[in-house]
C-alpha cells in the first residue's frame, strides 16, 4: 500500500513539474512574443508610479494580454524597479519584454509633448505640440509670442507635466540682442544670462533644455558650439581667399548669412564678396547699413532711406573699405564655410530676382539690366 501510495505521489511530482514547466515554457513564449498592438501608441508612465499599474494601463490599451506575465517578466529581470517616468511611442506588436526595455532604459521620452521656443530674425514663438502616435506627426496645440503674448491655457497646463519636453532654436542671422532678449522671456529658464559674447558667437542650432536650465548656461553652450565651428571653418579655408583671421571670416560669415535665405546660392553669395575684396571693392551691401542703424537690436521694418545709405558708421559698407568691424548677426554653418570656400565665379553684383533668391552679374551693364527687371517686378506687384 505505502509501495503504492509514494508510487503514485512520484507520479503527480512528476506530472506536476511538467506542467509548471509547461507554463513557464508558455509565460516565457508569451513575454518575447509578438504583441496585440495594432498601431502605434503614446504610453505615459507617471512619477512615482509602478509596475502594477504600468501593467494595467497596457492591458486597457490593448498592448498585452497578459498583465500578471508582464509583470512577471519584469520582476524576474529585475528591471520592475527601474521603472521611469516618461511618454514613450510603442510599435506595433511591440513584445511585453521589449515594452519593459524601453520603460526601464531610461532617457528623453519618446512621444508626448514638446514645447518649442524658436527664436527666429522677424519674430519669436513658443510652439506647443504633441506627437500623435498613429502617424507619428506632431499636432500643434498652441502657438504664442512669449516676448509680448500672455502664456495660453494649453501651454501652462503642458509646461507643467514631468514628462514634456523643451528645445530652444536659434535660427541663422539672429543677433545677440534677439538671443538674449528671447532667453529672458522662457519661463522654463533660470538665472540671470550673464556675460554675453561678442556679436556672432553663438551658434545657431537646436538646443535641449529642461525646466531650470540655468540662462548663463545655456548661453555658454551657444558659444562653445560656435567656437568649435569658427575653429573647424578657418581649419578649412582655401588658399588664396582675402580674409586674414578668424574673426573676418566670421564677419564675412554674417553678411552672406544676411544677404540670403536660399542654400544653394551661399557660395556665389560669398564669391561676389570675395572678388570685391580682392579688387578693392567696397562691399556696398544693406544689411552692414541697417546694422549700423539698429546695432542688431530688432528688424529696421523699412526700407533704408538714402540718407542712411550715405551716412557715415563703422558698418556702412558703402562708405567705408573693406570688412565693417564686427559681425552683424550670428552665421550657421553652412555661411562660414562658404566664407572660406567660395563658388569661383567672377560675379561682383547681385540684386532679388522676385523668386526669392537673386540675379548674379559681372558687369555693371548686366546689373543694370537685371535692376531694371527687378524694378518691373516691384512696380506690378499687387497693391503697389
Amino acid at each position: 500500500m505505502w509501495r503504492s501510495l509514494a508510487s503514485n505521489m512520484l507520479t503527480f511530482l512528476i506530472v506536476g513539474l511538467f506542467l509548471v514547466g509547461g507554463v513557464i515554457l508558455w509565460g516565457k513564449s508569451q513575454y518575447t512574443a509578438e504583441g496585440p498592438l495594432g498601431e502605434a501608441i503614446c504610453l505615459r508612465v507617471e512619477r512615482g508610479s509602478n509596475i502594477i499599474k504600468v501593467s494595467r494601463d497596457l492591458a486597457d490599451q490593448g498592448a498585452v494580454r497578459h498583465p500578471t506575465i508582464f509583470r512577471i517578466g519584469a520582476d524576474y529581470t529585475d528591471k520592475a524597479g527601474k521603472l521611469k517616468a516618461g511618454s514613450f511611442l510603442l510599435q506595433p506588436g511591440a513584445s511585453m519584454e521589449q515594452i519593459v526595455d524601453q520603460i526601464t532604459r531610461g532617457g528623453a521620452s519618446t512621444c508626448g509633448t514638446e514645447i518649442v521656443y524658436r527664436v527666429g530674425v522677424n519674430h519669436t514663438f513658443a510652439r506647443v505640440r504633441e506627437l500623435d502616435p498613429a502617424t507619428n506627426e506632431f499636432v500643434e496645440l498652441a502657438e504664442f509670442d512669449p516676448l509680448v503674448d500672455e502664456a495660453p491655457e494649453a501651454y501652462v497646463a503642458k509646461r507643467d507635466e514631468v514628462d514634456t519636453r523643451y528645445r530652444i532654436a536659434l535660427a541663422e542671422g539672429v543677433t545677440n540682442w534677439q538671443v538674449v532678449e528671447a532667453l529672458k522671456a522662457i519661463d522654463v529658464l533660470e538665472g540671470e544670462v550673464g556675460d554675453v559674447p561678442a556679436e556672432g558667437r553663438l551658434a545657431p542650432d537646436s538646443y535641449e533644455v529642461v525646466p531650470g536650465t540655468l540662462r548663463a548656461d545655456l548661453v555658454a553652450q551657444m558659444q562653445n558650439r560656435q567656437d568649435l565651428r569658427i575653429a573647424a571653418a578657418w581649419e578649412s579655408r582655401e588658399e588664396g581667399i582675402p580674409l586674414d583671421s578668424p574673426e573676418e571670416m566670421l564677419i564675412l560669415a554674417s553678411i552672406i548669412e544676411k544677404e540670403t535665405g536660399v542654400p544653394d546660392e551661399r557660395g556665389q553669395v560669398a564669391s561676389v564678396f570675395v572678388n570685391r575684396l580682392q579688387r578693392g571693392m567696397r562691399l556696398q551691401t544693406d544689411p552692414t547699413v541697417i546694422y549700423g542703424v539698429t546695432k542688431g537690436k530688432g528688424v529696421l521694418g523699412r526700407g533704408l532711406r538714402q540718407s542712411e545709405l550715405r551716412q557715415a558708421t563703422p558698418w556702412n559698407t558703402y562708405v567705408i573699405e573693406g570688412l565693417p568691424p564686427t559681425p552683424i548677426a550670428n552665421p550657421g554653418l553652412a555661411s562660414l564655410e562658404a566664407a572660406v570656400a567660395p563658388a569661383r565665379t567672377e560675379f561682383v553684383f547681385f540684386v532679388a530676382d522676385g523668386s526669392g533668391g537673386h540675379a548674379f552679374a559681372e558687369t555693371l551693364e548686366e546689373h543694370n539690366r537685371n535692376v531694371a527687371k527687378w524694378r518691373d517686378i516691384e512696380a506690378n506687384r499687387p497693391g503697389q
